[in-house]
């Protein structure tokens, strides 16, 4: 953080990411894509996809559906979960011999639409197996190169997790003070709420910004660091690239 105001250097705390099922929280946003983990094994093709904003909640939904897959797995048989990015057609092989179910995070149209399609086809077609895949936008939008992999993703169910509404708004910005072991009062959340963009992303930038500024002044959660994290970060916004700056 550049800011000759600030007293010391804040020491990085690394928070809390609680990936249980009673740390998930639903509201209106959600409940769709929640409830469609919950339903799983039944689901109509074998797999789903679950796409939104970063930050909106689409890992832990998947280490949802791993804890609840593993429950239900007999021996020697696994669930993994693994980056779109890291499949290639020199691992797909392996990664259906070791796992039974998966997890697909991630999902772009650059990653290597030959491996993906290989992959889709083990394990759409073998009865007992699926996928969760997860992704920013909905397959349908991303234009994959290899139009056989976008049929086969656009027969998938797809379910959106929105921006935060109003009552996830409050629960999430409460939930990642408590993940930072931070305490705020009632007025400082509501002050929070009326000033910070609605987008999941922006919000958990927003509480790192507040903490980093909580540390570096060495006091509590005020109006102060609410409004000097603000500031921080609309600086961070307005300083937009010079196109002379590649020459």
């Amino acid at each position: 953080m550049e800011d000759e105001e600030l007293k010391q250097i804040p020491f990085p705390f690394m928070p809390q990411n609680l990936m249980g099922n009673t740390d998930f929280m639903v509201t209106d946003c959600n409940r769709e894509a929640f409830a469609m983990v919950a339903q799983w094994p039944h689901w109509p093709e074998n797999g789903l996809v679950i796409y939104g904003p970063e930050g909106c909640g689409k890992t832990h939904l998947a280490h949802l559906l791993v804890d609840k897959v593993k429950k239900t797995l007999q021996h020697g048989e696994n669930i993994s979960i693994v980056n779109a990015a890291q499949i290639k057609m020199r691992n797909v092989n392996r990664l259906a011999m070791e796992n039974k179910h998966l997890v697909v995070e991630n999902l772009t149209a650059k990653a290597d639409n030959e491996a993906l399609f290989h992959l889709f086809n083990i394990f759409h077609n073998e009865e007992g197996r699926s996928i969760l895949w997860t992704s920013a936008t909905a397959p349908h939008y991303m234009h994959f190169p290899l139009k056989d992999l976008q049929s086969r993703l656009n027969m998938l169910p797809s379910i959106a997790i929105k921006e935060p509404d109003d009552q996830m708004l409050q629960m999430l910005i409460v939930k990642l003070f408590n993940d930072r072991q931070l305490r705020i009062s009632p007025e400082i959340l509501e002050y929070i709420i009326h000033h910070t963009q609605r987008s999941f992303f922006y919000v958990c930038r927003l509480v790192e910004e507040i903490d980093a500024v909580s540390l570096a002044y060495q006091v509590s959660v005020n109006y102060f660091v609410v409004q000097k994290a603000l500031s921080i970060l609309k600086d961070q916004e307005d300083k937009q690239p010079d196109l002379f700056d590649e020459w």
